[in-house]
């Protein structure tokens, strides 16, 4: 059984991202599942820093893109989702090619979403584990 509570094919969330920073670093929704969702981040002169590492900062973009999303595909039609925090864990680098964000819930509730996203590397190697906790505001009646 599925957890969206509102549609959306791959397409559709990459146009949703058109002209934020999503777009801006080159962030592209590849898969939609159940209770998934799937990215790509490029390494590249846009998402590294200056020692030519992934920067720590495009990993949390990618993270609160990718729950931020997710959060809004799991609320109620109408529902506003906004990051209240997002915490993110380094655990290895990536200089170039593309990243893969995994992002799932944690939890849904009422009022407040925790989503979890790891992301890993091209070999597969776990690069980063973020969490983001969003508030659901309800719909306007």
């Amino acid at each position: 059984m599925s957890l969206w509570k509102q549609s959306a094919t791959v397409e559709e969330l990459n146009r949703m991202q058109s002209g934020s920073i999503a777009s801006y670093l080159g962030i592209e929704f590849v898969d939609i599942g159940d209770d998934y969702l799937v990215a790509t981040l490029p390494v590249d002169e846009r998402t590294r820093q200056p020692f030519g590492l992934l920067h720590g900062g495009a990993s949390v973009v990618l993270s609160e893109t990718m729950g931020s999303v997710g959060g809004f595909l799991a609320a109620d039609p109408g529902s506003i989702v906004v990051g209240l925090e997002v915490n993110a864990n380094h655990l290895r680098s990536a200089t170039e090619g593309r990243v893969t964000g995994t992002c799932r819930s944690l939890h849904i509730g009422r009022t407040t979403q925790v989503w979890e996203t790891q992301i890993h590397d091209a070999k597969e190697r776990l690069i980063c584990v973020s969490r983001l906790t969003v508030v659901v505001k309800a719909p306007r009646t």
